[in-house]
């Protein structure tokens, strides 16, 4: 009887233990696949790197980790050589090294929006991650032979910038959890609909880092979950091609 004791005692244990473990985990099945996907593409050394690239004939600067960020890009015009700085401070802009002091809301608004847009494509699957961010799962689904998970990802109206409204679907491999496809609305400049196709891979710093064939559908309203589909059958137009060149890594202190 003692034995018998001994043993409910040990399996109940041994039942309220695994318990504790699988309770441990909380994140949905979405916020798993997001977390191996950015594991994928380069995990901590997102984080820890300063990177620089060129993306039609303009240089990039980016650093981001989870409380700080600092997106430079530098080009010439009529003006001169013109440097703009988006951090948590706000944005600035100088040409030939004298900030520009004369810049309307409205022009401020639009420089950071678009230095913003390419350090967050940039750093995908990274910045899925950001407080604002809304994620769920769709389910799995297949394009040519190969299985993805499918993310929806929305934004939370407070902290999920001007156009929160903007809709993104990403697809994720099944296995190796690498981003091939993605789609996303947008609301600016008329609004649209796109969808990107890796079409190159480059691993550099321990990051991976993906051009994109860049897709367009006939109607500019299609819903985002319809692109797939329209992929699939062939009725997406080739717009432009997103190649990022010259790229390099340089490892830097988390403490920004």
């Amino acid at each position: 009887m003692n034995c018998f004791r001994m043993n409910l005692h040990k399996y109940g244990f041994l039942i309220a233990l695994a318990a504790i473990f699988t309770s441990c985990d909380q994140r949905t099945e979405a916020q798993k696949i997001v977390d191996a996907a950015i594991e994928a593409h380069g995990g901590e050394a997102f984080e820890s790197s300063k990177i620089e690239f060129d993306f039609r004939k303009i240089h990039y600067t980016i650093y981001k980790t989870s409380t700080a960020f600092e997106y430079i890009r530098e080009f010439s015009d009529s003006t001169g050589t013109v440097k703009d700085v988006l951090n948590n401070s706000g944005f600035v802009r100088t040409v030939n090294g004298a900030k520009i002091d004369t810049l309307t809301e409205e022009r401020i608004g639009a420089f950071s929006r678009s230095v913003n847009s390419v350090a967050y494509f940039a750093f995908l699957p990274y910045g899925l991650n950001d407080a604002a961010a809304i994620k769920t799962y769709l389910g799995e689904t297949e394009i040519k032979g190969e299985k993805y998970h499918q993310i929806k990802v929305t934004f939370q109206p407070e902290g999920g910038g001007e156009h929160y409204e903007d809709e993104f679907i990403y697809w994720f491999g099944k296995e190796d959890f690498l981003m091939d496809f993605m789609a996303y609305s947008y609301h600016t400049d008329g609004g649209g609909i796109r969808m990107r196709e890796v079409s190159g891979v480059e691993e550099i710093g321990g990051i991976r880092f993906q051009n994109y064939l860049n897709l367009k559908p006939e109607d500019k309203n299609t819903p985002v979950e319809k692109m797939q589909e329209l992929y699939i059958s062939g009725k997406l137009e080739k717009l432009s091609e997103i190649n990022l060149e010259n790229i390099r890594v340089e490892p830097i202190s988390k403490d920004f």
